[in-house]
């Protein structure tokens, strides 16, 4: 499918101070947002592989769109997410197909490695509609100082016609984590959980 891409929004938030205390070095999330023609606006279809390969070409050009953006090698993300917002005139079964295995491994490819699962969140909104993109580390679920969301939102979309899709890529975990677990120095990053 050629991915009919109305617009392209990259954002990083970066977090310097916490609580009056300094965050060095600081924490680094981006996120990269696409707003895309629904192919399947308006109509039931049984089959979405038009947007399951879309989702593949999507999981590369957002999460490397984000790495760069962090200004980071690919080995050096931590953390990923992805999300979409479906338009008043699709379904949410569209944001699942989006947001299906095959945007996963182009992604993992622009963040190198990514042996866990990549949280995601789906929803129906209208013009400027906002998602928490979930966030958990790349390499091993327990991490819980990776355990955050950022805020993905486009002013004028999605439109009735348009899916949102958004990727997160972090350059650390959240500010000042201390709730204990399991630490990034101790991934072993064999079955994405450890």
């Amino acid at each position: 499918m050629a991915i009919k891409l109305r617009k392209l929004v990259v954002q990083v938030d970066e977090t310097r101070i916490e609580m009056g205390q300094a965050v060095n070095p600081p924490a680094r999330r981006a996120v990269a947002i696409a707003v895309i023609e629904n192919p399947y606006a308006g109509r039931y279809e049984a089959k979405l592989d038009a947007l399951i390969e879309a989702g593949e070409e999507l999981g590369a050009l957002l999460g490397s769109k984000c790495v760069e953006a962090l200004g980071i090698a690919p080995g050096e993300a931590q953390s990923y997410g992805k999300a979409a917002i479906v338009g008043e005139a699709g379904e949410l079964e569209h944001a699942a197909a989006i947001l299906h295995p095959k945007l996963g491994a182009p992604l993992r490819v622009a963040v190198e490695k990514g042996a866990a699962l990549v949280p995601s969140a789906k929803k129906m909104g209208t013009l400027g509609t906002a998602i928490d993109v979930p966030l958990g580390h790349k390499d091993a679920a327990f991490v819980r100082s990776h355990f955050d969301a950022i805020e993905a939102r486009v002013s004028d979309a999605p439109r009735a016609n348009e899916i949102v899709v958004a990727v997160a890529v972090t350059a650390s975990g959240r500010p000042l984590p201390r709730i204990g677990g399991l630490q990034v120095s101790e991934i072993k990053g064999e079955d994405g959980l450890r």
